[in-house]
């Protein structure tokens, strides 16, 4: 982004602070090397940050000669934020806190004892500190760790889950159609579309607020296609060893293109495909490489597989996966409308006392922006109403309609704090009208 950009960012802000749009402003400006002024959207976003995000920052403001606000946002239980933080005591003066901590990471071997900061701090390497034995304190044992065997990670039956269909799936309509007809038509009469030279498979992209349903609809669309569902977790793509998550994802990626016609699910997909300039840790900008490979490398041949991914930050994600052949269609899913709130609360009503006794309608008109999570929270709201009453009045109380008015006064919307930063990111940052779906949304609905 460029200083206007960066300026418009500032402006969003000030109109309709929030912390997801602070957290862009400060990596923006760290990208442009203009940091002056950003305690304040260090303090609306710090509990955003991941600990990569957050090295990284400390990072460019260090080389920036800038050490008093690293030193706030560090942790000591961290052994690389522990020496980032020692390091930045040293740099403003404050020697006697750098060797001290420094001393501390020596005794719990998590650093070296013969770097060239233990020669800087006057550390005498011939004498080593006082360690936990000495002061009558139990050495720590090592913690053995098992490497995790790749080829479990191949048994693709583990990821396994049920599919269900468009059925299932309430509200929503102009989105399953669009996914009908690009997603879902190609696996269905794949001899017309290899007539047209239409590929079957490929990627896409399910964003918008959190609990607007973008799991299931994935789960759906692999219903609909006949394909086997695989709902990749990302804790089992991640690992502690250099190396491991690359072949870990392609292993994944070689068993789904061996039992074709099979869909990929990859929740939080940020976390595997964030933005490479953000991080400074050579691995993670490996992982993202070798996830744009088995998407559309040279030697790669995924036709058959479908690679669905959800996210609730597309703006996090690294550029590179969202041009064509790659995540090249974006579908934003919304909170549900008035209708579909209704038939929510209908289905979560199910086998509750009271059901058929509650206007629905009114209900879903007042809880407007309420995803489908909210609504399910809702209804335990009410329930938990009548069980007051029961208890209250020693007999078994049905929820009615006064039960759901309670219930609506302690309750909120969980995606308005979402729209208001996507609002921002279409307004500022729409690049190449990604987030039209955004406005078309915001325009219709008054957000």
């Amino acid at each position: 982004m460029d200083k206007t950009t960066l300026e418009n960012l500032e402006l969003a802000y000030k109109a309709a602070p929030s912390a997801e749009l602070a957290k862009v402003i400060i990596n923006t400006k760290a990208d442009l090397g203009a940091l002056s002024d950003i305690e304040a959207y260090i303090e609306s976003c710090k509990h955003l940050l991941s600990t990569e995000e957050l090295m990284t920052f400390c990072n460019k403001l260090c080389d920036d000669g800038e050490y008093e606000i690293p030193l706030s946002l560090l942790d000591e239980t961290n052994s690389e934020q522990a020496t980032l933080k020692a390091q930045c005591f040293y740099q403003i003066g404050e020697q006697d806190k750098a060797r001290d901590l420094y001393q501390k990471l020596i005794i719990n071997n998590q650093v070296s004892s013969n770097d060239e900061f233990v020669k800087q701090l006057g550390l005498d390497e011939s004498t080593p500190p006082e360690s936990n034995e000495q002061q009558g304190a139990e050495k720590p044992k090592l913690k053995l760790v098992e490497k995790t065997d790749v080829a479990e990670i191949t048994d693709l039956i583990r990821y396994r889950e049920d599919t269900t269909d468009f059925n299932d799936v309430v509200g929503l309509t102009d989105i399953k159609k669009q996914i009908n007809k690009k997603i879902i038509m190609p696996f269905q009469r794949p001899s017309l579309f290899q007539r047209f030279k239409k590929k079957v498979g490929g990627g896409v992209l399910l964003y918008g607020p959190p609990g607007c349903g973008k799991t299931l609809l994935a789960r759906a669309t692999a219903g609909e296609c006949n394909a086997s569902f695989y709902n990749v977790e990302i804790s089992d793509v991640l690992d502690m060893y250099i190396g491991e998550s690359e072949q870990k994802l392609r292993a994944i990626f070689e068993k789904a293109r061996a039992e074709t016609p099979s869909v990929l699910f990859f929740d939080e997909i940020e976390a595997l495909a964030g933005k490479r300039e953000h991080s400074r840790n050579a691995t993670s900008a490996n992982l993202v490489s070798q996830f744009l490979t088995e998407l559309d490398g040279f030697s790669q041949n995924n036709e058959g597989v479908l690679v669905l991914a959800s996210t609730n930050v597309p703006w996090a994600v690294d550029a590179a996966f969202l041009r064509p052949g790659r995540f090249d269609r974006m579908f934003f899913v919304p909170p549900p409308d008035r209708t579909a709130r209704e038939a929510i609360l209908v289905h979560h009503m199910k086998d509750r006392p009271g059901e058929g006794t509650i206007d629905f309608k009114s209900i879903a008109a007042k809880a407007s922006g309420y995803s489908g999570a909210d609504l399910y929270n809702l209804v335990e709201m009410a329930a938990d109403e009548a069980i007051d009453d029961s208890i209250e009045s020693g007999e078994e109380a049905s929820i009615t309609y006064s039960h759901f008015e309670l219930a609506l006064k302690g309750a909120r919307s969980t995606t308005v704090e979402w729209l208001t930063t996507a609002r921002n990111y279409a307004r500022y940052a729409n690049d190449g009208g990604r987030y039209d779906d955004v406005l078309d949304f915001l325009k219709k609905h008054g957000k």
